[in-house]
């Protein structure tokens, strides 16, 4: 423990990292501002109530990574999703457009031409995204049948919403690249980190209402439910660093006069390759259809009516193809990011091999065994990640299974049926999103400070080796 206090110290003793701590600090709380500057002509507590009722819905989902921005519909409104979604098709058309595929095997000059293509199609997307907001905002203006979210309907005001949305979007992108150059890097993910852990303090004061005031929970309450997350954050840490290492031996060769190769090293595959990216996807394609329940041609369709309820939270159809979706993208998104054709054919490009396995398509098949088992681990742990908070609050409506529903409410615990009501501040989704940037974020600074020659937060990180510690006069350079 003195060892971590001494290199949060060590931060700080170094002027460059010193400053780009404090760059990204105050880079985040201009973010944090700009949250609270409202779009102009909204009625902002009909909206709130509009929230409450949608909690569920795919608005919902929006605005978790707004940081609760999108149901106050701020400037920041769109929050960072236009800038994921452009990058996600982007990375997608990769893989089928041939100019972007030669684009990012060009080096720092492609990268450069893809995150311009990136800004580009995130503005676009925003001044979509902000014109449907304002015209839906518009069209249900009507205070009889619970809209009236426009104060001065008209041309103006959808012209101000797509320009100040838009506006916020790209001031968001700007920021999150500024944090990622002269900051301490991840500044995209960052900015959503911020949007999701700005909502601790007021979790912290309703756990202290319900303890000390109404008298809901008690202190063993409390403490099981604080012994749950620091469980579930272990197991995210576990999942997350774990990979399955492949051996590769790379034969001995002759360049020019000198002899190279010859050495043993891995080829490291992680369990969650895809991040939260499966879990966005899976929970986009379920939340959206919940967002017609109140239309009125689906409400009088029994048979829309019916199949939406079938795929609402805590059924048990919804949880099967949660999990069944998650699971695909995982599968499709490590699809796209590793070749294992192509890294077979590179490993034996540069005499490299694997001990037992021949080259080329005995090799490719192999990684793909090893790649496919893995990452059916890595999507069942993003789906009983992202259900466990579902379970705790509401359960799994099991006793509404056909003939055996009966039984089942008999027999099964009421705790797992009907859910604990425990109110879980963070989800599945954020908490992951919450422990992987903050673990990104720590190696970011701890590499920084292992090479200035000081020691990282963990006692494995150590120095670089070979390394000394500089003199103090040369130390703060």
């Amino acid at each position: 423990m003195s060892k971590f206090f001494e290199a949060v110290a060590n931060v700080f003793r170094v002027p460059d990292l010193r400053n780009r701590i404090l760059f990204t600090l105050g880079m985040l709380a201009i973010y944090r501002l700009g949250g609270h500057i409202p779009t102009p002509g909204i009625d902002a507590n009909r909206l709130e109530q509009f929230f409450q009722q949608n909690a569920g819905s795919f608005f919902g989902f929006l605005d978790l990574f707004s940081g609760g921005m999108f149901r106050r519909l701020t400037i920041f409104a769109l929050g960072i999703m236009p800038y994921i979604t452009s990058s996600i098709i982007l990375q997608l058309m990769t893989v089928v457009v041939p100019t972007l595929e030669k684009l990012s095997k060009e080096g720092e000059l492609g990268r450069r031409k893809i995150t311009q293509w990136t800004r580009y199609l995130t503005v676009c997307l925003a001044i979509v995204q902000s014109g449907g907001i304002a015209i839906a905002l518009q069209s249900a203006s009507d205070p009889a049948t619970g809209g009236g979210f426009v104060i001065n309907p008209g041309i103006g005001f959808v012209l101000m919403t797509i320009l100040s949305l838009t506006t916020g979007t790209a001031f968001i992108m700007w920021l999150g690249e500024q944090i990622t150059e002269r900051g301490i890097g991840n500044g995209m993910s960052l900015v959503i980190f911020t949007g999701i852990v700005v909502g601790l303090p007021h979790a912290m004061q309703e756990v202290y209402n319900n303890v000390f005031i109404t008298g809901q929970w008690t202190l063993i309450h409390v403490l099981l439910i604080l012994i749950l997350m620091i469980v579930v954050i272990g197991f995210i840490v576990l999942v997350e660093r774990g990979e399955r290492r492949i051996p590769v031996q790379y034969a001995k060769r002759v360049v020019g006069r000198k002899m190279m190769g010859g050495q043993a090293t891995h080829l490291p595959l992680k369990v969650n390759a895809g991040g939260v990216i499966p879990v966005i996807f899976a929970q986009s394609l379920l939340t959206i259809p919940q967002s017609f329940v109140n239309v009125d041609w689906v409400r009088n369709s029994q048979w829309l009516s019916g199949m939406l309820e079938a795929i609402s939270h805590t059924q048990v159809l919804y949880f099967v193809l949660y999990t069944l979706l998650i699971v695909f993208f995982s599968f499709f998104y490590v699809s796209i990011i590793f070749n294992p054709n192509e890294a077979a054919d590179n490993m034996r490009k540069y005499g490299g091999f694997i001990p037992g396995i021949r080259p080329g398509k005995n090799t490719a098949d192999y990684m793909n065994r090893i790649l496919s088992r893995i990452t059916v681990v890595g999507g069942l742990y993003l789906a009983l990640l992202s259900m466990l908070p579902e379970i705790l609050i509401s359960g799994i409506k099991l006793q509404r299974l056909p003939l055996i529903g009966g039984w089942i409410d008999n027999v099964f615990p009421r705790f797992l049926l009907d859910g604990l009501g425990v109110t879980f501040y963070f989800g599945g989704t954020s908490l992951l999103i919450v422990v992987g940037v903050a673990m990104d974020t720590v190696n970011q600074i701890e590499a920084q400070l292992i090479m200035r020659h000081y020691e990282g937060f963990t006692p494995r990180a150590g120095r670089i080796r070979g390394g000394r510690p500089l003199p103090p006069r040369l130390r703060d350079r």
